[in-house]
């Protein structure tokens, strides 16, 4: 009887983290370049009663075998990359990757940041960067007094110079790419982080190798879904009910055996 406890419990353990996914989700629905991401569970280890193809004390062979579950248990959360949609902004300084592949942001300790948040800035002293001041990698500074500042598709950036009436390259935003984005940890921020799981990165230019292309003027809008987290959430939340019950249910079992009277 106890083990049925175990296991109902292990299923609310379960749900709640997948409650505490979808509620995540739902949180970053208007985060730009926010990718969703899902528990993914497997069963635990099995108490055999009777071996599958076991023998009987008559000598005749079992077709069946005796097994009972003892639960479920988290075994990840891998977020999905799906393309979200392009939202048009009017800033020149926002870019969105049309495609795989990330930007690069160098962070204070000198590490590679990774991210599909495109909502670059300049600062003051005219260098692109995100909307927590981490720079651009390649760094790209803007030029004072320069105007018409333009992002290709193939991430070249230019600008119009005070005085000349043709554009001037000023740098190249880069993208980088990864075997296995799955494996990429999240710090936060609207970044990531490379890990043994998704491999060394790949750069190159956009479009080109597999890697997206950039649009100029617009922004990745969240990948999440609204209508089916909210579907979601209703399955979790049954499937928590239910557990629930059984522990319940467990429970009221073990009392009747402990007012048996003699």
């Amino acid at each position: 009887m106890l083990r049925s406890l175990y296991t109902a419990a292990s299923g609310m353990l379960a749900n709640q983290l997948s409650v505490d996914s979808i509620s995540n989700n739902l949180a970053n629905v208007n985060t730009a370049g926010y990718k969703k991401s899902r528990v993914e569970f497997q069963d635990l280890l099995y108490q055999t009663m009777i071996e599958p193809g076991g023998t009987t004390s008559e000598g005749a062979k079992l077709p069946e075998s005796l097994q009972v579950g003892l639960g479920v248990k988290s075994v990840g959360n891998p977020r999905n990359f799906a393309q979200g949609n392009l939202t048009q902004t009017g800033n020149p300084w926002d870019v969105a990757i049309q495609g795989e592949g990330f930007f690069q942001v160098r962070m204070p300790d000198q590490t590679t940041g990774y991210t599909r948040d495109g909502s670059f800035k300049v600062n003051a002293d005219g260098f692109l960067v995100t909307a927590n001041g981490y720079y651009t990698d390649p760094q790209i500074q803007v030029p004072a007094n320069s105007s018409s500042p333009t992002v290709g598709p193939d991430g070249r950036v230019t600008v119009l110079l005070q005085g000349e009436s043709d554009p001037t390259e000023i740098g190249q935003l880069e993208i980088a790419q990864f075997v296995n984005a799955s494996g990429l940890r999240s710090i936060g921020q609207n970044l990531y982080q490379e890990t043994d799981a998704s491999g060394r990165s790949v750069v190159g230019a956009p479009g080109e190798n597999g890697a997206g292309s950039l649009a100029a003027q617009y922004l990745e809008s969240s990948n999440v879904q609204l209508v089916e987290e909210m579907v979601n959430l209703i399955i979790a939340q049954r499937a928590y009910e239910i557990s629930s019950k059984a522990v319940t249910t467990s429970d009221n079992m073990l009392q009747t055996a402990n007012n048996l009277k003699s």
